[in-house]
């Protein structure tokens, strides 16, 4: 089991943005950005790999604006070094590596221009990891996306696409996607008929499946996604990992499906016990990081749910 945090570290002083405006655009800006952007990535990487923090979630910002017209440079042309030797200490240390796109990639819109910038999002995520020369268990998580009226057709339309790309697309996009439940749409059953169709595996969002499920107990839930998981190919299975925000001591009513700000050690050591047979790496969805990923990691480390 690895424990893991997306795409910011809090302890590491940033001295350069992660990006910049469209309007702002320029190669030399560009170039900049993405030399300070991987000099962060590395940074981090060593970071967590000195506090055996072994699961991590690049920011989809490492090459901004890469799937947009405007982006002409052959970034992996000009960055392989880099690119290979971040894989390489990557690789060296057992990293775990995954993405996730913004809310905007959605496969199954009926727009047809929706969908074509959210497979080039795609294709932009998967030539990140393909240039770090990561297998396969480096993945990419989505949603679903939206219900257009129609929750069936838009499941539909989602397998249609996905099925497109496989097809169609030459990078590795299908073997590393990887959908999750959400909080509003789309449901693990919901997420399980996809799978049936396509064989994408199912990141089971804990917090999510409290706020939407089908009444199924969580364990019985976690267990039916990780059974979406080819181990030899993809890798252990991924478990988002939060709960509500709390203000003062209680949850925020009013704002349901707020990821909290810090970990709660005492549900997270219930969520340890009741899942205690199960292998699986953990992707903690919690705003303060990786000072909420080393509390859950020292909870591993003095009891007996920890193993390397």
């Amino acid at each position: 089991m690895k424990i893991g945090y997306p795409c910011i570290n809090n302890s590491i002083t940033r001295y350069a943005p992660s990006t910049f405006r469209l309007a702002s655009y320029s190669e030399n800006r560009l170039v900049q950005t993405i030399k300070d952007n991987l000099i962060h990535l590395n940074q981090i990487l060593r970071y967590n790999v000195k506090n055996n923090l072994l699961f991590f979630r690049i920011s989809s910002d490492l090459i901004p604006f890469a799937s947009h017209p405007i982006c002409k440079l052959n970034w992996r042309r000009i960055y392989r070094s880099a690119f290979e030797e971040i894989g390489d200490f990557i690789k060296s240390h057992n990293v775990r590596i995954s993405m996730h796109p913004d809310q905007f990639v959605i496969l199954n819109s009926p727009n047809t221009k929706t969908v074509e910038s959210s497979i080039n999002e795609l294709k932009y995520h998967s030539s990140i990891l393909d240039a770090m020369c990561l297998d396969e268990t480096a993945k990419i998580q989505i949603h679903v996306g939206g219900l257009y009226k129609n929750k069936q057709e838009a499941i539909d339309r989602f397998i249609r696409t996905f099925n497109r790309i496989s097809k169609f697309v030459d990078c590795s996009i299908e073997k590393r996607l990887v959908i999750e439940n959400d909080d509003h749409l789309y449901n693990l059953r919901d997420c399980f008929s996809i799978n049936q169709e396509t064989g994408i595996p199912i990141v089971f969002d804990v917090f999510h499946h409290e706020l939407l499920n089908n009444e199924e107990p969580m364990l019985i839930a976690l267990q039916k996604a990780m059974s979406t998981w080819n181990i030899c190919s993809d890798g252990l299975p991924i478990v988002d990992y939060s709960s509500q925000n709390k203000v003062n001591g209680e949850e925020n009513k009013g704002r349901k499906g707020r990821h909290a700000e810090s970990i709660d050690l005492i549900l997270f050591k219930r969520f340890l016990k009741e899942t205690q047979d199960l292998d699986f790496d953990i992707m903690l969805e919690i705003k303060d990081k990786e000072k909420s990923a080393l509390k859950a990691l020292e909870v591993l480390r003095t009891n007996k749910y920890y193993c390397t």
